[in-house]
């Protein structure tokens, strides 16, 4: 594939899955990439293409999140680990690669614990979900919306042209409706357990699958001292820390996008 050719729009399909109508963003040619995003999907896909040349990307819509339709039903993280074992049989995909991002991490964690054998390798982009005391989250919606942008990214003005006025953002009234709209599923992710579980590091030790742990070391949403926490657990487990990146690691520095392709093409 040439340099022209991963500059094609993203394909997009759509699956019923239980009911819900659940949009999907393809992109490559290659192995199969299944990436989960995180509590919202403001920084897009575009990170992808970096992936193109070498993998076919699927970059599902949680319920409830972007172009999905809604999911009233969700109650916890379990409905989504369900969710994604039958969008993965309806697109007939064979051990594909799992990545996750932020709370698409945590998600893919749960994932891969359940039905590792499943999938191929794993990547984790600063997942969410142990909730270690030494290690607090940033509760993102807590912060005033101008602040948002300076806990994403190490460089803000990174993550700012993704927010109202800036060169990647959606107009404002689109902007705000969508973080209603996804702050609501979230919120149904988050009602068993709230942004976690509390045996997750328990079962850790359950992930047969080669993973990488990948995480900006300026990261201010999740403390990278967290990395450590994670592989401790897992016996196939290796860490990547980026300096001088934030939450946004990949839009940050696009060689994590180059070391997670690395990394899955083994």
């Amino acid at each position: 594939m040439t340099g022209e050719d991963i500059n094609v729009t993203l394909e997009t399909i759509r699956r019923d899955i239980d009911g819900v109508d659940t949009v999907i963003k393809v992109i490559g040619h290659g192995p199969a990439v299944l990436s989960l995003h995180g509590a919202a999907t403001i920084e897009g896909h575009e990170w992808a293409r970096g992936l193109a040349d070498r993998f076919r990307v699927y970059l599902p819509f949680h319920p409830g999140f972007g172009e999905s339709g809604p999911a009233p039903h969700v109650c916890g993280m379990q409905d989504m680990v369900v969710h994604y074992l039958r969008l993965i049989a309806a697109l007939d995909l064979d051990r594909p690669h799992l990545v996750g991002h932020s709370m698409g991490g945590w998600m893919a964690a749960e994932m891969a614990a359940v039905a590792g054998e499943r999938f191929n390798r794993l990547v984790l982009n600063a997942p969410a979900g142990l909730n270690h005391p030494d290690y607090p989250s940033t509760d993102v919606s807590k912060l005033a919306p101008q602040d948002v942008p300076l806990y994403l990214a190490h460089r803000s003005e990174i993550a700012a042209r993704y927010f109202p006025g800036g060169s990647l953002a959606p107009p404002a009234e689109q902007f705000i409706a969508a973080r209603a709209k996804e702050g609501e599923a979230l919120g149904n992710i988050r009602k068993a357990h709230g942004m976690g579980h509390p045996n997750l590091r328990r079962w850790l030790s359950r992930i047969p699958n080669e993973t990488l742990i990948i995480w900006g070391d300026k990261d201010r949403i999740a403390l990278v001292g967290q990395a450590e926490l994670w592989a401790k657990e897992m016996a196939h487990a290796r860490i990547h820390i980026v300096r001088d990146v934030g939450h946004f690691a990949m839009q940050e520095d696009p060689t994590c996008v180059t070391a997670i392709g690395d990394f899955l093409a083994g």
